[in-house]
């Protein structure tokens, strides 16, 4: 298993943009993001905050992304 490297918020939030992920809605600092086919998760953006390794593992799971995928749009 390769290690995550750790991520903003800010990011991520972009590298899912480039995955075909849209903002649909935001709730204070938390974004809800929808792919077109239905797929969607939850991304906390803090300013100065990463993303915990359990978090990011919850978000490649809503999003059915490998980190490898992920680690490319990063």
């Amino acid at each position: 298993m390769t290690a995550l490297q750790s991520s903003t918020g800010k990011a991520l939030l972009q590298a899912l943009k480039q995955a075909g992920f849209e903002v649909l809605r935001v709730h204070g600092s938390h974004h809800f993001l929808q792919h077109s086919d239905g797929r969607a998760t939850v991304v906390p953006v803090h300013s100065g905050e990463t993303i915990g390794p359990g978090l990011f593992a919850k978000i490649l799971r809503d999003c059915d992304l490998k980190r490898e995928q992920l680690q490319k749009l990063l």
